[in-house]
């Protein structure tokens, strides 16, 4: 118990003493996830919206597909990824392999199908109360998009919010397409696994730490976005 206590005490030492290993890793973390949800969102929150407005043959199964990717192997992402991006890949002359670029896109396969999921399901609703109007109005389909994008706009966050938690989250294929290089590719969740791997127990824990503290952030804000409370109502 008491290496417990003295494991939890220098984890926090270095998250006061703000580690220059520990904010290197957390603003590398930050920025990779934050431009793969940016990126993301730009896909997935028209294609969500345009999925709730169109009605076309397929429709259903591109549904029903994109509900399936949610549940996408991360680690088979980071597979199709690296093959990709490799020496003898398609794409391998960018030579963006183990590169926070690569990382990125990656995280944007992972994490676009969620974010087009929870927008489609938010736009729909809304494109109920809104169908009769925008008709009416005679609306093009991309004003009609619009509209919807920006009257669900907290719906929409929220969407983009939980892509981010899951992408801050995210090692398995970060660490097939990043290779954890120090200074370079590593990122809180890669981080972590190497440091236990290597007994250094407190780098570990303040690692963890963080990312806690991200994902409560995270949470929070879903709360507050999503209004889960309304005076005295829960």
């Amino acid at each position: 118990m008491n290496s417990i206590g003295e494991g939890l005490w220098q984890a926090a030492q270095l998250i006061v003493q703000l580690d220059s290993d520990l904010v290197e890793i957390t603003s590398l973390s930050l920025r990779v996830s934050l431009g793969a949800t940016i990126v993301a969102s730009a896909i997935g929150l028209p294609l969500g919206a345009w999925l709730a407005v169109n009605r076309f043959p397929a429709r259903r199964l591109v549904i029903a597909l994109l509900n399936a990717l949610m549940g996408l192997p991360p680690v088979v992402v980071g597979l199709m990824v690296y093959v990709i991006f490799s020496r003898s890949g398609p794409l391998g002359v960018l030579g963006l392999l183990f590169t926070p670029t690569v990382m990125v896109i990656a995280q944007v396969v992972i994490i676009t199908p969620i974010i087009a999921s929870v927008a489609h399901q938010a736009i729909r609703e809304l494109w109920a109360d809104y169908h009769d109007l925008l008709i009416s109005l005679q609306a093009t389909r991309w004003q009609r998009i619009r509209t919807l994008l920006w009257d669900g706009r907290r719906a929409l966050m929220t969407a983009s919010l939980a892509g981010f938690g899951r992408a801050i989250g995210e090692v398995g294929a970060i660490m097939i397409v990043g290779g954890n290089i120090d200074h370079a590719t590593r990122v809180l969740t890669t981080a972590i696994a190497l440091e236990t791997g290597k007994g250094e127990f407190e780098m570990a824990l303040a690692l963890g730490f963080v990312l806690i503290g991200l994902a409560i952030a995270v949470n929070l804000a879903l709360h507050f976005l999503s209004r889960t409370e309304r005076g005295a109502r829960w």
